[in-house]
C-alpha cells in the first residue's frame, strides 16, 4: 500500500505506539501520543497531540475519519482501555473512561467526561464541561441525557471491542500480505 500511516515528531516528541497496536494506511499520528496494547486506529483518522497530550489506553478503537485532539495548554485527550470511538467522531480536550463509547459523527468537546460504560449516541454533541454518568445513554445537538443503559447494551459493546481486536489482526494480515516481496 503506498499510503502508509504517518507517525510524526512534533517538537521533539515521537508518538510511543505500543507493538501490538493497529495504525492503517492514511492514519495521521503526531506529537505527543501514547496508544496502548491491542488498540487500532482505522483509515484516514488523525491524532494530533500538539500544545498537548493524547493517551489512548489498550483495546480502544477510533474508527475510520475520526479526529483526536487536544485544547493547547488546557486540556489533554485521554482515552481509557475498551473504549468504541465511531466513525468520523471528533474528541477534543476531553476524558474518555474505560469502556465508554462515541457514536458515528459524535462530538466530544473541551473538559467534557464520559464515565466508564457510558455512551454518547450517534451524531451527538456533548457541550463543553459536560459529563455523562457510569451507565447512562446521552443524545441530541446539545447532548440531554435520554435513558439509562441496560446490562445487556453495556455487554454488547464490550462484544464490539473484542471484535475490533479481531478484526484489528485481520486487516494488519492484509496489508501484509499485499506488500510486494522485495
Amino acid at each position: 500500500m503506498s499510503d502508509a500511516p504517518t507517525i510524526l515528531t512534533y517538537e521533539g516528541i515521537t508518538p510511543a505506539i505500543d507493538e501490538s497496536a493497529f495504525v492503517a494506511p492514511g492514519a495521521r499520528v503526531i506529537g505527543d501520543v501514547v496508544i496502548g496494547a491491542e488498540s487500532s486506529l482505522w483509515y484516514n483518522v488523525v491524532v494530533r497531540g500538539d500544545g498537548n497530550y493524547i493517551r489512548i489506553g489498550a483495546r480502544t478503537n477510533v474508527q475510520d475519519g475520526s479526529v483526536i485532539h487536544i485544547s493547547a495548554h488546557t486540556h489533554p485527550t485521554v482515552i481509557g482501555d475498551d473504549v468504541l470511538i465511531g466513525h468520523m467522531a471528533m474528541v477534543h480536550g476531553c476524558t474518555l473512561h474505560d469502556r465508554s463509547f462515541v457514536g458515528f459523527g459524535a462530538v466530544v468537546m473541551d473538559g467534557c467526561v464520559i464515565e466508564s460504560d457510558a455512551m454518547l449516541a450517534a451524531g451527538a454533541m456533548l457541550t463543553p464541561g459536560k459529563r455523562i454518568p457510569s451507565g447512562q445513554l446521552w443524545s441530541g445537538r446539545p447532548a440531554r441525557y435520554m435513558r439509562d443503559l441496560s446490562p445487556e447494551e453495556m455487554a454488547g459493546n464490550q462484544k464490539g471491542v473484542a471484535a475490533y481486536v479481531v478484526e484489528a489482526r485481520k486487516h494488519r494480515k492484509a496489508l501484509a500480505e499485499a506488500q510486494p516481496a522485495e
